[in-house]
């Protein structure tokens, strides 16, 4: 998939420019790359917010720049920390019969059987690294876990083949599992540190009722 996005080149000195644009909406950039010379631009900065929004940082972004259609990915993407602004985008240039490698998201889709059953399922991968060219690379990869069962995983090797792209990551390397409930073992090792506690409390109480008879009866000798 591709989404166009009208980009102007700037000027980088002197440095109240950045902050004029800034104050216009406009959101700082380079692109560079494939037959392009790294070249400053600007563009409207709620445009590429809503690009990413909708369709992830692996989209293909056609920039025109002077009616010039220049294909990009988002090589890095610099957001600010505390408000949803952009503070500078790299944009490299592809080629479009070439294939690029980059990182997507893993998302996990259904309920496991073993959730059902009480287990907890973890993911411990997140994103995975897919070779493809630039218009066919995924904006992320679904796994449905629906019949992982209490002890099941699932490893890169697992995920679901396609014909657009392929998957870098190594195969061997787990991305989620359902285990028991550490609550629910947790509660299990309290309820059995309990009973072992009671267990020696009762038997504190039967070794001192027999040394308490043993005096009685030693008195009544007496």
């Amino acid at each position: 998939m591709s989404v166009t996005l009208k980009v102007e080149e700037r000027e980088v000195r002197p440095r109240s420019l950045r902050k004029q644009l800034r104050h216009e909406g406009k959101a700082l950039g380079v692109v560079y790359g494939y037959k392009v010379e790294s070249t400053p631009i600007s563009f409207d900065e709620k445009e590429l917010v809503k690009v990413v929004r909708d369709h992830g940082e692996n989209v293909l972004v056609a920039l025109q720049i002077g009616g010039k259609k220049v294909n990009t990915l988002i090589n890095k993407l610099d957001m600010d920390i505390f408000t949803p602004t952009i503070k500078h985008v790299e944009f490299i240039a592809v080629k479009m019969d070439e294939e690029t490698e980059v990182e997507t998201d893993i998302v996990l889709v259904g309920e496991s059987a073993g959730a059902k059953l009480g287990g907890f399922l973890s993911q411990t991968l997140f994103k995975v690294t897919v070779a493809a060219t630039p218009d066919k690379l995924p904006e992320r990869i679904e796994v449905d876990v629906t019949d992982l069962a209490i002890g099941d995983s699932i490893t890169v090797a697992d995920l679901p083949e396609e014909k657009d792209f392929r998957v870098v990551t190594e195969g061997d390397i787990q991305v989620a599992a359902v285990v028991e409930s550490t609550l629910e073992a947790d509660l299990e090792e309290i309820e059995e540190a309990e009973a072992q506690a009671a267990e020696a409390d009762t038997a504190d109480d039967s070794e001192k009722t027999s040394e308490e008879q043993a005096e009685e009866n030693k008195e009544d000798k007496e």
